[in-house]
């Protein structure tokens, strides 16, 4: 089970960082992801990373501003996003997946786990 928080609404410019707990397995050896939705839109990611090595993926609009990071001991994955912007406003979604993989995936349909959700919104 993964279990975000941290959701809220925000000004533009403003820092926010989300949280994943993970329940019922380690994220020792996992792929982790952030995922945001906006209706109409597909899940886009956001962030990815493979726990063990800190490899990481970044969607190109919020490299330099957003941190992908895991806490394995408390099971816990986080997104550290600074600047935000009116435009990231959505649902975002943590994920997880225990695949074998060297570099993390950007494709939603490649995480088996996935949280409920938690809004973000940005206003101008």
């Amino acid at each position: 089970q993964l279990v975000e928080s941290g959701g809220c609404l925000v000004q533009t410019g403003v820092s926010l960082r989300l949280a994943c707990v993970v329940s019922g397995f380690t994220l020792d050896d996992y792929a982790i992801g952030w995922f945001r939705y906006v209706p109409g839109n597909e899940r886009e990611v956001v962030a990815c990373m493979i726990t063990t090595d800190g490899n990481t993926c970044y969607d190109e609009s919020v490299k330099g501003r957003f941190t992908i990071s895991s806490d394995n001991a408390k099971n816990t994955m986080f997104l550290q996003m600074n600047s935000l912007r009116p435009e990231e406003t959505a649902t975002y979604y943590c994920a997880a997946d225990d695949r074998a993989v060297s570099t993390p995936s950007r494709v939603a349909a490649e995480y088996s786990y996935w949280g409920q959700g938690t809004q973000v919104t940005v206003s101008s």
